[in-house]
């Protein structure tokens, strides 16, 4: 049964790369996002021959079960396709390409993923991403060693963990199943998409109920709005819903769309490749698939970072400590420079420090019983020394009381 719903692709260059290297395709039952890389190597050759590969899938399959197979035996032939290329032009040789697509039998969605870009599900108001990124930083996140908001920013967030290129002839793809209905809206993008713009700002646009078109240039704005480094590519996929029903005409964008420059060869029977003729690209590249051992060079310059980070985290902590003790005493010290004249049962004293108390710690003490009894002071003076009378000096402490002490042989 052909596919009944809507759908839009579109792709767009960024505000940073000189070439497109992402290719997307919306057809009447396919929909794929691959986001091209490599370099001196040709990313753009890359996801134009997954693109290229994968549209033979765009009819109806007889169950989800074989449209699932096929999916996977299409990107492994791919991966041969890249291989075979190569081996022509060496000239593009570490060109590879990540590859989500969904084919949409009955009410199921079937879904291959390799790579970072992603495949989403908005249901209900909720947004969900589907796939999982195949990414260093993705390991750190599922191991717990960093969260999913320090991934966005993490310096090797880009490094690919698997990918289809030109070095792996059997690669590992994620496929799967999932039930579909009316009202789901599926978001296909690559990282240019999922890299600057959030889940919250996804979700909004999503949620507006814009035909997918117009879904699909609301996301294109927040991109570049947010910058734009990388190529941009969204596929938006409606199952059902109040907008018009697909017309089938396939939507081919990115580097699939465009192969100006690119010689077709016949690779391999009955089909085409894309070559470029001899030339660097303009870009340097933004993915690549570490060998075992850079891996565990990149594991462990994790873990030195994060080992400086709690050490900078510590040694912060510390100053801060040491600056507020530091205050804590300058403040202290202070206190021990003031006076005030007061009275301790039945006799006026001076005490050192001031009329205050931090919890348990007092920051006064008695420094000298004068032993003048309250008794012999003038009612005015009593009434003044029990309530206290401060001073800025020991001096001026001494001085009041010389003032408030009854003088010898008067009144009585």
């Amino acid at each position: 049964m052909v596919f009944q719903g809507s759908s839009t692709a579109l792709s767009h260059t960024g505000k940073v790369r000189s070439n497109n290297q992402d290719s997307g395709y919306a057809g009447s039952n396919l929909f794929v996002v691959a986001d091209g890389m490599g370099g001196h190597a040709g990313g753009d050759v890359a996801s134009s021959i997954a693109v290229d590969r994968l549209e033979e899938l765009d009819r109806p399959f007889g169950s989800s079960l074989d449209a699932e197979r096929a999916l996977q035996e299409t990107i492994h032939e791919t991966a041969t396709d890249l291989i075979d290329t190569v081996a022509t032009r060496p000239e593009l040789a570490g060109m590879g390409t990540t590859v989500s697509a969904i084919v949409m039998v009955d009410d199921y969605a079937v879904i291959a993923h390799i790579g970072d870009s992603r495949i989403y599900l908005f249901r209900d108001g909720a947004l969900t991403q589907i796939t999982t990124d195949h990414t260093f930083v993705q390991r750190l996140v599922d191991s717990g060693r960093i969260t999913p908001e320090e991934a966005r920013y993490h310096p090797r967030r880009s490094v690919l963990m698997r990918v289809l290129g030109d070095m792996d002839p059997d690669p590992e793809v994620d496929s799967f199943i999932m039930p579909t209905r009316p009202g789901d809206r599926w978001l296909l993008c690559s990282d240019g998409l999922s890299g600057v713009v959030d889940d919250t700002h996804t979700a909004k646009a999503l949620a507006a109920g814009h035909a997918p078109a117009r879904t699909a240039d609301m996301l294109l704005k927040q991109a570049l709005d947010a910058g734009a480094p990388d190529n941009v590519t969204i596929v938006i996929v409606d199952v059902g819903g109040q907008h018009p029903v697909f017309s089938g005409t396939p939507t081919i964008v990115g580097s699939a769309s465009n192969p100006t420059g690119v010689v077709v060869t016949a690779a391999r029977p009955g089909r085409s490749s894309w070559l470029h003729p001899v030339r660097q690209a303009a870009n340097e590249p933004t993915h690549f698939e570490p060998q075992p051992q850079f891996l565990e060079e990149l594991i462990e310059e994790d873990r030195r970072r994060a080992r400086r980070r709690r050490i900078s985290w510590i040694v912060g902590l510390v100053i801060v400590i040491a600056l507020i003790a530091a205050a804590l005493a300058g403040a202290y010290a202070w206190t021990q420079t003031r006076y005030y004249v007061g009275a301790d049962n039945d006799t006026v004293v001076i005490y050192r420090g001031i009329q205050a108390n931090i919890g348990p710690i007092h920051l006064s003490e008695l420094y000298q019983d004068t032993g003048i009894t309250l008794d012999s002071l003038a009612p005015f003076d009593r009434a003044t020394v029990t309530a206290t009378i401060s001073a800025g000096s020991l001096a001026e402490a001494q001085s009041i009381v010389e003032r408030i002490t009854p003088q010898k042989g008067s009144g009585g």
